[in-house]
């Protein structure tokens, strides 16, 4: 008599249960198809409630490109820096690093000189500037700056009001985590609309869209999110952009019209990552360079002018990180962080100078390496992993390279945001939480300032930070303490991708909107 109370109540419960589930399952479908509420994964793998409608973006993005182009006015003139020409490699180890004031919370960056006439490229510090990647046209030609660093060289207005800086535009953007590349007034990115990768150019100082191309392909994936990961390379007056799926496009700068396009994934014969091609491509002496891993080139050269593949290189599982050119020890070489290795390969892929383990779980390495030293590079990682300060010792007369750990431990682990090096000192998000290290030591000087898994640049002596939630913050850039000078909200939404500085307008993306700021120096 008990057993069959207890199982007539067992089976009460289970239909009601089963009732509760399928009224919840029902409830969640009408807000998904009503209001677009979803689960999202934040980079701490926490889950949250994201209220999206993708159709509804799409249309309204249509709209106001539909709208845009009955008052197209002409190119706006941006009123630009004059460039130095690039000194060749051997100026730059040979330049003396300029003198710097002491770091303390009495620096003021904004006492820098302002004037108009000052070259826009910094001149270099073999510590704080390694040779870029190929000198190019563009302000910001590359993944995180002219030399992937994060750093901007000149200086800006760090006086912010209570408001923020004067915002010059905002526009709704595709999806993905593509951040932009900016040359010649116009800034591009490539985004996800609808069942196509659409690369596009915008005015720099009105948002306007001067022309987009596109193609068919559609990354999808249920924690990272759909569309194209890859920030575009700039180089004189054409843009290389890379899809999700690996679709590799050289198209021209000024019209957007294609030169050439290829698929990396099908030329490596590698398959897809779990979070696509994020690996954004890089240009050196008129080639570009990719990461699409696998035994038939994890590293693939393609000529730059017509697309024909130049040399392939290493043997090895790819993941996230781009292909990043550094002089270490006097021997220029190109340094890939792998799914479970860093390497040193020559510059015209004709060997490997060296190779470090660098094993994080699941191969998930999506933190670019940092120079921090003529001879020393800084890497990082995630998911529990931690950061590493390795040395190259060269042989120049043999052509050869070797490689050593100064230290490692797990006070930075850099998840999926890149940090940035100042006067000896490494900032950068700790599993979501601002840090800074000294990079000779590995000594953390500070932890504070839970901005979650955004992303950090660098200038006039200030951190720059998108945080995970879309607010823009302005921190000192000095090692006594973590000092938050000024926070504002810029984008709404999860915002994974990098920000990026240009002509001196600050320009923050996500997967639905773009904004400019202008930080340019008060005169």
């Amino acid at each position: 008599m008990i057993r069959t109370r207890k199982r007539s109540r067992f089976l009460a419960f289970l239909k009601w249960t089963g009732i509760s589930v399928a009224a919840l399952a029902g409830l969640a479908l009408v807000l998904n198809l009503t209001t677009g509420m979803h689960l999202q994964i934040t980079g701490g793998l926490t889950p949250q409630l994201d209220f999206h409608d993708e159709d509804r973006h799409y249309r309204a993005i249509e709209a106001h490109r539909e709208q845009s182009a009955d008052t197209v006015p002409a190119a706006t003139p941006v009123p630009r820096e004059p460039v130095a020409d690039e000194p060749d490699e051997q100026a730059l180890l040979a330049t003396e690093p300029p003198e710097t004031p002491e770091a303390g919370p009495a620096t003021d960056p904004n006492d820098a000189p302002t004037d108009p006439e000052a070259p826009a490229l910094a001149e270099a510090d073999p510590e704080t500037d390694p040779p870029a990647p190929t000198a190019s046209s563009g302000s910001w030609p590359y993944y995180r700056g002219l030399h992937m660093d994060g750093r901007y060289p000149q200086p800006i207005n760090t006086a912010w009001p209570d408001t923020g800086p004067p915002e010059l535009w905002r526009i709704p953007v595709g999806g993905g985590y593509a951040s932009f590349v900016v040359g010649d007034g116009l800034a591009y990115t490539i985004e996800q609309r609808r069942e196509q990768e659409v690369v596009a150019a915008y005015d720099l100082l009105t948002g306007v869209e001067r022309w987009n191309a596109s193609w068919d392909a559609r990354f999808e994936e249920s924690m990272g999110g759909d569309g194209p990961r890859a920030t575009p390379a700039l180089y004189e007056d054409t843009l290389v952009a890379l899809g999700a799926t690996g679709e590799l496009e050289a198209l021209d700068a000024a019209t957007g019209a294609s030169i050439w396009r290829t698929n990396i994934l099908e030329d490596s014969g590698a398959a897809n990552l779990t979070w696509g091609m994020a690996a954004s491509p890089t240009i050196l002496d008129e080639a570009v360079l990719t990461a699409p891993g696998g035994r038939n080139g994890a590293v693939i050269a393609y000529e730059l002018e017509t697309g024909a593949i130049r040399w392939r290189a290493l043997d090895a599982q790819g993941a996230y990180t781009a292909p990043a050119v550094f002089t270490l020890d006097g021997l220029s070489q190109i340094v890939l962080i792998g799914a479970d290795q860093v390497t040193g390969i020559a510059t015209d892929g004709s060997g490997t100078y060296w190779s470090r383990p660098w094993a994080t779980m699941n191969g998930i390495n999506a933190a670019q390496p940092l120079q921090v030293a003529p001879n020393r590079i800084f890497v990082s990682s995630g998911y529990g992993h931690g950061a590493s300060v390795l040395e190259v010792d060269a042989d120049l007369e043999a052509n050869t390279a070797s490689v050593s750990e100064i230290w490692f431990n797990n006070r930075m682990k850099n998840t999926f945001s890149t940090s940035v090096f100042q006067d000896g000192y490494v900032y950068g998000l700790d599993d979501g939480i601002l840090a800074c290290v000294d990079a000779e030591t590995g000594d953390r000087m500070w932890k504070g300032g839970r901005y979650g898994h955004g992303q950090v640049l660098v200038a006039s002596g200030h951190l720059l930070i998108t945080t995970e939630r879309g607010q823009l913050v302005l921190v000192r850039a000095i090692p006594e303490s973590h000092q938050e000078v000024a926070a504002l909200p810029a984008v709404s939404g999860r915002t994974w991708n990098n920000p990026a500085i240009a002509e001196g307008i600050l320009l923050v993306r996500n997967d639905r909107e773009a904004v400019a700021f202008d930080i340019r120096p008060q005169t």
